[in-house]
């Protein structure tokens, strides 16, 4: 008789244990595992994964555990629509992801015709949240602020001839143009305004074509692996014009392929670095990354993925629901400055985080980013 009790015991555990794994909430992760941004999208599945186990540890939500599904979409928009089909077909209420606004764009519809939640992390575009896709949110900021932050510094620093230099992904093409425009209504000439071929080994042609216009300042819209080349490759030149980057440059990696000496006086727009947050979530969360990988978050944009996590728990928190039309409605009307890592959150009706967030950095001459007053 003992023994029938217990393996019924045994038995009603692990289907109710069976039962509990598949009544999990589903969330998603596209970010890029792999390929050139692949820093980035470790870094991500690192941020959220330890989120999801906090959160498991402490009961899951609606008594529900948390399941994160992650796919790589490899930086590549190609890459990330199949990543987001299979996504799509995995039963997740949302998908936090991902970092580039050409790589969310390939994604964009097919999650808002599935009916699914989307938090971008690190796409700032600005036609991105103007489709009107009811279902698309983001936790970093829009290009029209970031060209705002960057056109004010360089008025501010006294600058009078500037070249911009894009990649002619949605991103960088974007934010030149809004930093182009901004310019011209500052009565500062952009002298030079062109793009390069992501992903090359040289650029010394654009470089000596932009010299040739002679800028005193250059505005580098791209992201980081090239930002590093081009900082290296115009040091190797013996050209000293400052060199300015937007919010895709700020990773460690652009020191690295610069090299310190190359990088130093470069200055970048982001949302702040993880070690300059300083809320008291945003301390402890940090602080549990140390402890379980060895050092900080090295990025801010897998830092703004775990904020689109938050964001969508408290959502289903609120709403008391996993319906995806609950939790957007819940984000756009209910969710008023939740202490996110990063800050504040609240969004508009266009899925846009409301509120200012750029901050200007400089590289020192030991290749550290400090944040400029």
């Amino acid at each position: 008789m003992k023994r029938l009790l217990c393996l019924v015991t045994g038995l009603a555990l692990l289907v109710a244990s069976g039962a509990l794994a598949a009544d999990a909430v589903k969330i998603g992760l596209m970010g890029p595992m792999t390929g050139s941004w692949a820093s980035e999208g470790q870094e991500m599945k690192q941020v959220v994964g330890l989120l999801a186990d906090e959160l498991n540890q402490q009961g899951g939500v609606l008594g529900r555990k948390v399941e994160i599904i992650s796919e790589d979409d490899a930086g590549d928009p190609r890459q990330a629509s199949l990543a987001a089909n299979r996504l799509a077909t995995q039963g997740i209420v949302a998908v936090i992801g991902t970092y580039g606004s050409s790589i969310t764009e390939a994604a964009q519809n097919i999650y808002d015709e599935a009916g699914i939640v989307q938090v971008a992390n690190g796409s700032t575009a600005i036609r991105l949240s103007e489709k009107g896709l009811a279902n698309f949110f983001r936790t970093c900021p829009r290009d029209d602020e970031q060209g705002k932050v960057a056109t004010a510094t360089i008025g501010k620093l006294g600058y009078k001839k500037v070249a911009i230099l894009h990649d002619n992904t949605s991103y960088a093409k974007g934010l030149a143009e809004e930093a182009q425009a901004n310019l011209k209504g500052m009565n500062i000439p952009v002298v030079f305004f062109d793009a390069l071929t992501p992903g090359e080994r040289d650029y010394n042609t654009i470089l000596t074509k932009m010299k040739a216009a002679a800028p005193d300042f250059v505005f580098f819209t791209g992201y980081y692996p090239e930002a590093g080349l081009l900082l290296r490759q115009k040091k190797e030149m013996g050209w000293n014009v400052p060199f300015m980057g937007g919010d895709a440059v700020n990773n460690p990696e652009l020191v690295k392929i610069a090299g310190a000496a190359a990088a130093e006086g470069f200055l970048f727009l982001t949302p702040p670095l993880p070690k300059d947050l300083d809320t008291p979530e945003a301390k402890a969360f940090v602080a549990a990354f140390e402890k379980k990988f060895g050092s900080a978050p090295k990025s801010i944009y897998p830092v703004l993925a775990g904020d689109g996590f938050r964001v969508v728990v408290e959502a289903i928190r609120g709403a008391n629901s996993v319906e995806p039309e609950k939790i957007s409605a819940y984000l756009k009307q209910s969710l008023k400055d939740f202490p996110g890592l990063t800050g504040t959150i609240s969004f508009n009706d266009k899925g846009d985080r409301i509120g200012e967030v750029y901050r200007v950095y400089r590289v020192d001459n030991q290749g550290a980013f400090v944040l400029q007053p």
